[in-house]
């Protein structure tokens, strides 16, 4: 990836993290901490990766994105604003009885969201289903899923791989935020579900072991997963929770805890920091 990419989609990733604090600090709720730590995956799917059209949102052709950890809709509403579906400044209005940008992802209300998803467990489901119609009908688009780390204790997740690897869904691409907490703490400390790939691999998936901030290696998951005829793929992302907010970086408080004023301040200044040095 060349210099300028990558700072291009650096800078996407800042705003991305902009609009999750704006949202969450406005909504007084929602989930700041893995929504930070998939910033930098949605901003290399949506600004670089993805056939979409913020014009035509339903185009029949355009890849498909469920985000099966469906609290982390602050990230992919801020992703999608920053691309063009729907104003920024709406980010504000997040969970605003009066808004459509709620909680969860609602495909009837939100441009460009493919799919509806909260319960944890079940986006994964719908991603196989995306990928299978893809196939049977000959189409070309692809469908990528993320999964929270603490979501694949759900045994619909491996159901779903059982499906997936069955039927050698070489569209579906399963990206796993694999940040090490969950809401009550480490992974370990809750219900283990390591180790992660090789419980893929088992199901047939074609595994892929990156750092989740580092697009270069994003990029090289992505073209692996495109080059993969026969298989699903999984790629295990190994990132930060509350990334790019310093007092929010592997704190679990931050799981499902907005910020307030001072908090607030600390975490726009940072981030307002960093978009500054990359525009400069």
């Amino acid at each position: 990836m060349d210099a300028a990419t990558k700072k291009q989609l650096e800078l996407a990733a800042v705003k991305i993290r902009l609009g999750i604090i704006e949202g969450t600090y406005n909504a007084k709720s929602g989930h700041p901490g893995g929504s930070l730590s998939i910033a930098d995956l949605l901003s290399y799917l949506y600004f670089k990766e993805m056939n979409v059209d913020p014009a035509d949102p339903k185009k029949e052709d355009r890849d498909r994105l469920v985000l099966s950890k469906g609290h982390a809709a602050p990230a992919l509403y801020a992703a999608l604003a920053n691309r063009g579906y729907f104003p920024v400044e709406d980010l504000k209005t997040l969970r605003k009885s009066d808004s459509y940008l709620q909680g969860h992802p609602n495909m009837n209300h939100i441009p460009g969201v493919d799919m509806s998803t909260g319960s944890l467990g079940q986006g994964i489901s719908a991603a196989c289903g995306f990928a299978l119609a893809s196939k049977l009908q000959g189409d070309k688009y692809r469908v990528y899923a993320i999964l929270g780390d603490g979501e694949i204790e759900e045994g619909q997740v491996w159901e779903a791989a059982m499906f997936a690897g069955a039927k050698k869904l070489s569209m579906l691409t399963v990206f796993v935020d694999n940040n090490n907490l969950q809401i009550d703490g480490t992974l370990e400390e809750v219900n283990s579900p390591y180790p992660i790939p090789e419980k893929f691999e088992a199901f047939g998936f074609n595994v892929i072991e990156i750092d989740g901030h580092d697009f270069d290696a994003i990029e090289a998951a992505v073209e692996a997963a495109k080059a993969c005829a026969d298989k699903p793929t999984a790629v295990i992302m190994k990132t930060v929770k509350g990334k790019g907010v310093s007092y929010m970086e592997n704190a679990v408080n931050w799981h499902g805890a907005a910020p307030k004023q001072p908090d607030y301040e600390t975490a726009m200044s940072e981030l307002n920091a960093a978009k500054a040095a990359l525009e400069g």
